[in-house]
């Protein structure tokens, strides 16, 4: 009984695997109008993009706004190329673009119409390669050139392509280790199986350099999609019965490490909804950087509120009104988005030298005191009426 509900499983993920990619490779060549959700981008970025390209574009939302100039961008499932260009415009010469896909029909259109962005733009940033976004490392057309060579005709030919595959992903992977500034997709992640999405969104870690971020749109449910709809090709395909619930989404980037987790855009209107169950488009952004030691450098934080208590994602507690206890690594973190508007920061009066400074102590007081700051000998008096205000102005 166990081996055949393993092969029924194993034949409805071909199923739907073989689903996406027959509708992508046919939607690269005829315009589907329900692989999308409509999404306003700003006009000046498509100028520069052939009709084509538009025309061919499925996604549901805009994660391009989160580059920033000069930043290595990979975008995940890049499809006809569209989101690819206009990270082009916004990252800028000294940028530089990634687009990856596993559709040869989405792969061919992107590059078609490659040159013709560049000599628009004026300069050229962008490259496409073909790999699946749940294995950035394994260049599949380096292994394609090597089944041309090396056919699968028995299972120890399958065993050396296996070998052949790993020695790639060492030695040659498509999206090496730490190696880019930010990474984006729109409305892609739904498409991959429900086994392989914890390894997704490892991936994504893995690629990306420390103090990296994401922003990622995808379509989500408001609760759990029954294994019937998920056995629907069609509804799978269409970026519907794929979908991460609401909340697993964003608890799978905290399980993966990352931090400042946000969701930056609910759409209130649902995409489709199939038996009572709504699918959304969001876009969530966080980074990647929390991790490292922790030293003691008598720095503190207030909270402005509004909330009377908050978390953060390593469970420091913050109290509205009162200066809490931070690490140096934290406090660093909080000095940048998407913390820094909510704090203020209090470095201490006489810094503490990074290589003197002992380890904190996360199990000590929570609170600290303004003496830890200003330090225990401070006696500082100003002169009396040094600062007084009077009608003519302070003196």
């Amino acid at each position: 009984m166990g081996r055949e509900v393993e092969t029924v499983s194993a034949r409805e993920s071909k199923g739907v695997e073989e689903a996406v990619r027959a509708r992508y490779s046919q939607a690269a060549h005829e315009t589907e109008t329900c692989l999308c959700s409509p999404v306003d981008y700003d006009p000046k970025f498509l100028e520069a993009i052939p009709k084509e390209v538009i025309e061919r574009d499925y996604g549901c939302g805009d994660p391009s706004g989160a580059a920033m100039p000069g930043d290595t961008v990979v975008d995940l499932g890049s499809g006809s190329g569209k989101t690819c260009f206009i990270l082009a415009q916004r990252v800028g010469r000294e940028g530089r673009v990634i687009g990856v896909d596993f559709n040869d029909e989405m792969l061919e259109l992107a590059r078609r119409y490659q040159p013709e962005v560049a000599r628009r733009l004026g300069y050229s940033n962008v490259e496409f390669r073909k790999t699946r976004i749940q294995d950035l490392r394994l260049d599949y057309e380096l292994l394609d050139r090597y089944l041309a060579e090396h056919p699968v005709r028995a299972s120890g030919n399958l065993l050396e392509l296996e070998a052949y595959a790993d020695a790639l992903r060492r030695t040659s992977p498509t999206i090496p280790d730490g190696s880019v500034d930010l990474v984006v997709s729109n409305c892609v992640l739904n498409l991959v199986r429900d086994e392989d999405k914890g390894r997704l969104i490892q991936e994504l870690y893995r690629v990306l350099r420390v103090g990296g971020r994401i922003a990622i749109s995808d379509i989500v449910s408001d609760e759990d999609v029954p294994l019937r709809l998920k056995d629907d090709g069609e509804l799978w395909s269409g970026c519907v019965s794929g979908a991460f619930r609401e909340d697993l989404f964003l608890k799978a980037f905290e399980d993966a490490g990352f931090y400042g987790i946000r969701l930056d855009r609910w759409e209130s209107k649902p995409y489709r909804t199939v038996e009572g169950i709504e699918f959304r488009s969001v876009t969530v952004t966080a980074r990647k950087g929390k991790q490292g030691p922790c030293f003691e450098r008598n720095q503190a934080v207030i909270y402005k509120g509004p909330w009377k208590k908050v978390f953060d994602d390593d469970g420091h507690a913050l109290e509205r009104g009162r200066r809490m206890a931070v690490c140096d690594k934290t406090f660093i973190l909080y000095s940048r988005p998407p913390y820094k508007d909510d704090l203020i920061l209090i470095p201490p009066l006489v810094s503490v030298p990074v290589d003197e400074a002992r380890a904190f102590d996360c199990h000590g007081p929570a609170l600290r005191s303004p003496r830890e700051t200003k330090g225990a000998n401070y006696r500082a008096t100003d002169e009396a009426g040094s600062t007084c205000c009077g009608p003519d102005g302070c003196s």
